[in-house]
């Protein structure tokens, strides 16, 4: 990748940010107009050199994530739905999207961190959207087709709470179990 051709987008409206893209094989850095030449090489290398550590999962025809969607796809949508689905890095706020459209399904490379009936759940979640693009009742009986639909939805949305480093309030936590009788034991 040392021979990558890159391209320097500079923009006065960046004042912080400094990203890359691989774009039909070009490295594209964009950065704040404002840096140095000498920033800009140093950000430029370091761009480059992540470009060449990363370990993004493969995506395309024959990947193990395509095989996993068509087989999902064959056995609750008979096998009828035509897509391209790839694994993003750059997708934080969503597990999943599609764009019926273009019947493109891009998965958040955070789900590999996950067990595999929750990436499964977002993907028949994903290409249920090729066939009804909202959350209708339409939609959800195609995704409760798949048995672990109301597990994986439970497990994201712990997930979710745990990220968030966020604790139940009391009254949270009423609403979550069942207490029968609490008893304090006083020393002394």
């Amino acid at each position: 990748m040392a021979s990558l051709e890159v391209r320097v987008v500079r923009s006065a409206k960046r004042r912080k940010t400094i990203s890359a893209t691989l774009e039909q094989g070009v490295l594209v850095v964009r950065l704040p107009a404002r840096l140095s030449r000498a920033q800009e090489q140093y950000w430029v290398e370091r761009m480059r050199a992540r470009f060449q550590r990363r370990e993004e999962p493969a995506s395309g025809p024959e990947t193990p994530l395509m095989r996993r969607a068509q087989s999902l796809n064959r056995r609750y949508f008979g096998g009828k739905l035509k897509f391209s689905i790839d694994w993003v890095t750059n997708q934080k706020q969503r597990w999943g999207s599609c764009t019926p459209e273009s019947s493109r399904i891009r998965l958040s490379h955070e789900l590999l961190k996950l067990p595999a009936y929750v990436i499964d759940y977002v993907i028949v979640h994903e290409l249920a959207h090729l066939i009804e693009a909202n959350h209708s009742p339409r939609f959800w009986a195609l995704v409760k087709a798949y048995p672990q639909t109301d597990k994986a939805m439970g497990f994201l949305e712990g997930y979710h709470w745990a990220r968030q480093g966020r604790e139940l309030s009391t009254v949270e936590l009423g609403h979550l179990i069942e207490v029968d009788e609490i008893s304090v034991a006083v020393d002394g």
